[in-house]
């Protein structure tokens, strides 16, 4: 036997599968930390507790179009992504490397959404218009909005609760948990009655509550963003007179029927606190969540000796405002005429 050539092919053997697990290597560097992402504009996933590596997989494809996603397969291979994924909105930029990518999920880097919080008319359409925007089981979020120990647990009642929502856009990430959106609500809660918004409530003789409270009429009786201050202003004179407020939408709400047009005597009989026909001050809590330009023309209502209003007759949405009752009279008939004409009965 010839052991120099055995020696001889072994080495070569040896050195080719060297240059081969080389280039193996090198190939798989190229394919993790090379090979980059081409995009436009950066493009965002949504990895869910459901998600495996397959399916993140084919969401980075569906939003980015790699050539490639062996690097990320070796990755997740070799460093058993099952077991590390975060669930969350993660960002693909342009010039991303199956590395970045791979390590902004493993190591939970998420971009935040925008959160837009509606003024809506009741707390389940707020948990339905949030849950559509976050990674939320709106049935769990709801329950924190009915559930009695926890509403009394951080300082309201069914009826005051609607006060705690600010309605705003904020940055929040997309699998934040119910509870710790919870948490947010009142942080935004505080932020927004500032010193300087709470000294204008003592002035007025009201709680940030009832301040809402009165915000949520004002934004039921139109509108009208310029007309809201003197709405607001007109409700004020009443409550300082201690006349009813005679709102029409307390009444809408007290009867379940926010959408009603026409509002009748007999409607007005509805034995409810929230009819402030029939009760004199504000009700017990909101008619909806009033939005921010409700609470600002509370605060910063226009001063006027207004005590009457009635929606104009050419229906544009905005009131004819009175001093004495007899004007209000004049402008009720203008208005009933209107509804008459228009075959309007309810």
């Amino acid at each position: 036997m010839n052991w120099k050539k055995i020696l001889k092919w072994g080495c070569v053997a040896i050195t080719v599968a060297a240059i081969c697990a080389a280039g193996a290597a090198g190939y798989g560097y190229y394919l993790v930390k090379v090979q980059k992402i081409e995009l436009e504009e950066t493009a965002y996933i949504y990895i869910t507790h459901n998600d495996n590596t397959a399916t993140v997989i084919q969401k980075i494809r569906n939003v980015a179009s790699p050539s490639s996603m062996r690097g990320f397969e070796l990755l997740a291979k070799h460093n058993r992504f099952d077991n590390r994924r975060r669930s969350g909105r993660f960002a693909i930029k342009n010039g991303d490397s199956m590395h970045e990518i791979y390590r902004r999920i493993v190591s939970n880097e998420q971009t935040p959404v925008k959160l837009v919080v509606p003024s809506t008319r009741t707390l389940p359409q707020l948990v339905g218009a949030i849950s559509k925007q976050l990674m939320l089981d709106s049935l769990e979020l709801l329950e924190f909005t009915n559930h009695p120990i926890y509403i009394s647990r951080i300082g309201y009642t069914r009826e005051t609760l609607p006060t705690l929502f600010i309605p705003n856009t904020y940055e929040v990430y997309w699998d934040i948990k119910p509870e710790r959106l919870m948490i947010r609500f009142m942080d935004e809660r505080r932020r927004f009655w500032n010193d300087k918004r709470l000294a204008k409530a003592k002035e007025l003789g009201m709680t940030p509550e009832e301040v809402a409270t009165l915000a949520s009429i004002v934004d039921e009786e139109t509108n009208d963003n310029s007309e809201k201050p003197i709405v607001a202003g007109l409700y004020l004179n009443r409550l300082n007179k201690g006349i009813p407020l005679q709102a029409d939408p307390t009444v809408k709400f007290a009867l379940g029927d926010p959408t009603r047009r026409r509002i009748l005597n007999s409607d007005l009989e509805v034995e409810s606190p929230y009819n402030t026909y029939k009760n004199t001050g504000l009700p017990p809590g909101p008619i909806r969540i009033a939005t921010l330009q409700g609470l600002e023309s509370v605060l910063n209502h226009k001063k006027h000796d207004y005590l009457y209003m009635c929606a104009k007759e050419d229906f544009s949405g905005t009131h004819n405002f009175a001093r004495t009752l007899g004007e209000h009279n004049a402008n009720a008939r203008r208005y009933q005429q209107a509804l008459n004409k228009r075959n309007i009965t309810k």
